[in-house]
């Protein structure tokens, strides 16, 4: 625990995890805009709370602050939204389906993947934004979200099961990537 004196400084500990901030919020809110003003809320009720930190991990700390946050801010701004959930029967099971890392490598993966993310509910989302975007560990997962590490992990495999459906439902719907249209058109 640190002294009085020797409390850390919110500048040099809160402030450089600024993007991941606005990354969970942006990813969380989808849009750049409330994800803006979500941060800012998020920031102020860190600063404000500042003074009971007491060392630790200050990226998890905010993390969790930018999370409430977020959810806070979508249940007062748009209450029914994301309200349905994931309808695994939307997206069947399928055998043969590539990993999503062989999904990304054969298609236009930057926009492809962050459709597939658009569409999965906000838990799934959640959990694989913290650790493949933010690479946080399983354990910083756990302390954000309140999920015990175990629920964190079968999230976690859950969320990736169904990036792979809407990615595969996605690829499905639109095999040849616009990129390739224009290679094939401009030929």
């Amino acid at each position: 625990m640190f002294e009085q004196n020797q409390l850390p400084n919110f500048e040099q500990e809160v402030l450089p995890h600024l993007d991941a901030a606005y990354n969970l919020a942006r990813w969380l809110t989808r849009n750049e805009q409330d994800a803006q003003d979500v941060v800012q809320e998020a920031y102020l009720r860190a600063f404000r709370f500042f003074p009971g930190f007491r060392g630790g991990d200050a990226r998890a700390w905010l993390m969790k602050i930018v999370r409430n946050t977020c959810y806070t801010w979508l249940h007062a701004n748009r209450p029914l939204q994301d309200a349905a959930e994931f309808d695994e029967n939307s997206f069947p099971p399928d055998s043969h389906a590539l990993d999503p890392e062989e999904v990304v490598l054969q298609n236009d993966s930057d926009t492809l993947v962050r459709k597939a993310l658009e569409m999965l509910p906000p838990n799934s989302r959640e959990v694989l934004i913290l650790r493949e975007l933010e690479e946080m560990s399983y354990k910083e997962i756990a302390d954000i979200t309140g999920m015990p590490i175990g629920t964190v992990m079968s999230s976690l495999s859950r969320a990736r099961d169904r990036l792979r459906q809407v990615l595969t439902t996605l690829m499905d719907r639109d095999p040849m990537p616009s990129s390739r249209r224009i290679v094939e058109v401009n030929v």
